[in-house]
């Protein structure tokens, strides 16, 4: 499952999503108030993301962080990769190696041909979801207040 950083890091993302113009930054005090996530804890995952593409920075007083690109063209998985790398969509869920190599060996885990075709439909998913639909869903009257942005 997803870490608790990778959630802090695209809710971060669907944050900075919401006020996408192409030129608005947001600091970083203002995202970890908002977000309720430790603002030394939050500046390690922004700046990993701004090193990996996904977020742009500049410093000083009208500095702060901002989408590199417009939500629609950043995925899901494109931050659940930065952050919590392939393991979540490779890994086995119950042997320590890659759901490839079990596969190279003919030894599956008990668990290994009932997850792998859910698996696919969680990397498809990741894959095809961007991060401009999430907030869009984000801002739906039917999700509960907590969640929108």
């Amino acid at each position: 499952m997803l870490s608790n950083t990778c959630k802090y890091a695209v809710r971060a993302v669907i944050y900075l999503a919401s006020g996408f113009d192409g030129d608005h930054k947001y600091g970083i005090k203002k995202i970890s108030e908002d977000l309720k996530i430790p603002s030394p804890f939050l500046g390690k995952i922004l700046q990993k993301l701004v090193k990996s593409g996904v977020l742009n920075s500049n410093k000083g007083p009208n500095g702060g962080f901002c989408l590199s690109k417009d939500p629609n063209l950043i995925t899901l998985f494109d931050v659940v990769n930065v952050i919590d790398g392939k393991d979540f969509f490779e890994q086995c869920l119950i042997c320590d190696m890659t759901c490839s190599e079990r596969e190279e060996h003919d030894d599956f885990c008990a668990i290994h041909l009932g997850f792998k075709e859910i698996r696919e439909d969680i990397v498809n998913l990741f894959k095809n979801k961007t991060i401009g639909e999430l907030l869009e869903d984000a801002n739906n009257d039917q999700t509960p207040a907590s969640l929108r942005f």
